[in-house]
């Protein structure tokens, strides 16, 4: 099957000639759960080819986030996209809240985080490394409640209606965390591009 050698997508459904650079003062950090790059409809080579501030690291485990970052870092400054293991219970207005951002003992934040952390895999693989990465819990928390289902529709079923896929959530948060409104509909739309062209070109993937 041909693929591209840039995102090692089937020809059929890379965007590469769509991405254009979307550069940001927050930086991005996917972690990606060493399972996840088989899949053909993940959407962190998107984020990559768009986002100049923007990092994978491919793995299980890492010792903390200066490890991570392969550079010195301040757990205070980072923010990870992840909902469950809160350090208080929300109010009904935070949980209902489009974007949240908490400091780790889950007080509001008032200033911008310098980066954000996003799980990258299924839900499952997501939880893996969640739990195998301890020093997560010393980082500030972001949450999001979309407004949208996820673009994958039927083509890639999440576990709950507010599961949106790796790019929607780094999108939303960047937006909330200050950055142009503008980068939203961009990254979406390469992803609707994507997910239209896995529709047309049902497996095998053909050039």
């Amino acid at each position: 099957m041909p693929r591209c050698p840039t995102c090692d997508k089937p020809t059929a459904l890379c965007v590469c000639a769509l991405l254009q650079p979307l550069p940001t003062a927050t930086r991005v950090l996917i972690l990606q759960h060493p399972q996840e790059p088989d899949e053909v409809l993940g959407t962190a080579p998107l984020l990559l080819g768009s986002l100049p501030a923007a990092t994978l690291r491919v793995g299980l485990a890492w010792a903390s986030l200066s490890d991570a970052l392969d550079e010195q870092a301040d757990n205070a400054a980072w923010g990870v996209l992840w909902r469950s293991q809160l350090p208080r219970p929300l109010s009904p207005d935070e949980d209902a809240a489009p974007y949240l951002a908490l400091d780790r003992h889950g007080q509001p934040r008032s200033t911008p985080f310098t980066g954000i952390i996003a799980l990258d895999g299924t839900w499952s693989q997501a939880k893996t490394l969640w739990w195998r990465n301890p020093w997560l819990l010393k980082l500030g928390r972001v949450m999001l409640r979309p407004a949208e289902a996820s673009i994958y529709g039927r083509i890639r079923r999440e576990p709950r209606r507010e599961a949106v896929s790796t790019l929607e959530a780094v999108a939303d948060a960047l937006v909330g965390n200050g950055e142009d409104p503008a980068l939203r509909p961009a990254l979406r739309r390469a992803m609707r591009t994507l997910v239209q062209r896995a529709r047309d070109n049902p497996p095998p993937y053909r050039a």
